[in-house]
């Protein structure tokens, strides 16, 4: 896990080791989800050089049932492991890690898109979308089932040379609906308090941990605040975070909840650190932010105010290939 503790062993660094590609998606994948030679261009343009010490590649389905839209990449079946190892061995030879972020789409799926049930943690409409669509009610076989398509995908991800995996309960989806009170009122040990929103995405861990072992690094991007009344607040997800931290994850990816990428209190630079600040002084592990983050000025204040331990940066990277280079 060297990228990860290079980030805590080098604090009079700042941006040196401490710069992540946010998850973004560059490009559609082919129909079944595999990788193509439009991916592989346009993540060698933004990893050549290596200025960033970490690329996290966005959300890529774990099941057709969580797939959230057409050109997403998949890591539900074994057969996109090669494309994915050309992805890996891309990166690594420009000079950066890679993590996979995986994801199940929940009651942010459509079954327009994947002509399946769209199901969530209670039967109860999804904030984050422009939709009153009402998902089925999870059962107990359909929570293992995602367990495990959640441990299946880890193990490709590793299997395709990756450094880790990232764990998507952010923006609505799948596992951060079980996190919100506005979307998971189930009466069963998978809802209630913040202990029992928060116990799905423990046993996820704990399983994707005996799967990969314990030197494979597992990420979790948290969606910290719904930032709408009735939702999942700080406090809460400062308790998750020490549950997280417990079963085994190795760094906490702070971002927001129902509101999805944005702050809607907030629109300025690191407009998630007050949410990241919190969660860093909860815990010992490494602590991610992005959001609102444009120069490398606005980087490192953050690192020096101690709101995060590295920074992710998105649209800024999308605008600018060069960002990284450019702000070192």
């Amino acid at each position: 896990m060297n990228f990860l503790k290079d980030a805590l062993l080098t604090p009079d660094l700042l941006l040196k080791n401490r710069l992540v590609l946010a998850p973004l998606s560059p490009c559609k994948a082919n129909p079944d989800g595999t990788v193509n030679d439009n991916i592989l261009a346009a993540y060698d343009e933004l990893s050549k050089g290596g200025y960033y010490s970490l690329l996290i590649l966005a959300s890529s389905y774990i099941s057709n049932s969580g797939k959230a839209a057409d050109g997403q990449t998949s890591v539900a079946a074994d057969h996109v492991i090669s494309g994915l190892k050309k992805l890996s061995d891309l990166i690594h030879s420009n000079g950066s890690k890679a993590v996979m972020q995986i994801n199940h789409a929940g009651s942010a799926a459509s079954s327009q898109i994947t002509g399946e049930q769209v199901i969530g943690p209670s039967a109860l409409s999804n904030p984050s979308k422009d939709s009153d669509a009402i998902p089925a009610e999870m059962s107990l076989n359909q929570i293992r089932s995602v367990i495990d398509d959640f441990t299946q995908a880890a193990i490709r991800v590793k299997k395709a040379g990756f450094d880790g995996v990232e764990i998507h309960s952010a923006h609505g989806f799948l596992l951060s609906q079980f996190l919100s009170p506005l979307t998971n009122q189930r009466g069963d040990g998978y809802g209630g308090d913040i202990t029992g929103r928060c116990r799905i995405h423990c046993e996820i861990v704990k399983s994707v941990r005996n799967a990969v072992g314990n030197e494979f690094p597992i990420l979790i991007r948290l969606g910290a605040s719904d930032y709408m009344s009735g939702g999942l607040s700080l406090e809460e997800s400062v308790i998750a975070a020490k549950l997280l931290e417990k079963t085994g994850i190795n760094l906490l990816d702070i971002s927001g909840g129902m509101c999805r990428f944005q702050n809607p209190n907030d629109s300025g630079p690191g407009y998630f650190s007050h949410l990241s600040e919190e969660i860093k002084q909860a815990v010992s592990i490494p602590v991610l932010v992005a959001g609102g983050i444009h120069t490398a000025e606005e980087a490192n204040q953050i690192l020096q105010r101690k709101k995060a331990d590295l920074i992710g940066i998105g649209r800024a990277a999308r605008q600018n290939k060069e960002w990284a280079k450019d702000a070192l």
